[in-house]
């Protein structure tokens, strides 16, 4: 497999446990000192720690969403020895809406695979 294709799988390896609600799987494809940038947050979040709180919170107020599609749409993947980026667009489907999400994500290879180190998301169309 090619380092292009192992990060494709990667993305939806990611966004397939999201809707498993499968954090820990989630997770392993983040570094712990990822940082998060998406419209929705409080602000950028600077490590997994910050993104586990706001998530611990969210959760816990019953704001979790439930999507019955969350999915990677027009990827283009650069490799840059073991730097990658990836940008594509996240179609998100709740019962009677889409939204679309331009991500571009960075990852570095270590011996666990390919983990995000920076991941930006804007939202195009809620």
């Amino acid at each position: 497999m090619t380092a292009c294709a192992e990060v494709a799988a990667a993305i939806d390896d990611m966004y397939a446990a999201f809707l498993a609600g499968d954090r820990a799987r989630f997770d392993a494809h983040l570094d712990a000192e990822v940082t998060t940038w998406e419209t929705h947050l409080p602000g950028p979040l600077r490590t997994r720690a910050e993104l586990d709180e706001y998530r611990d919170r969210r959760d816990s107020a019953g704001r979790r969403p439930r999507l019955a599609e969350l999915s990677a749409h027009a990827k283009r993947i650069d490799v840059f020895g073991d730097v990658a980026v990836a940008r594509y667009e996240l179609h998100a489907r709740a019962e009677d809406a889409v939204s679309v999400t331009r991500v571009t994500d960075v990852l570095r290879r270590t011996g666990d695979g390919w983990l995000i180190v920076h991941h930006h998301a804007e939202l195009v169309r809620p």
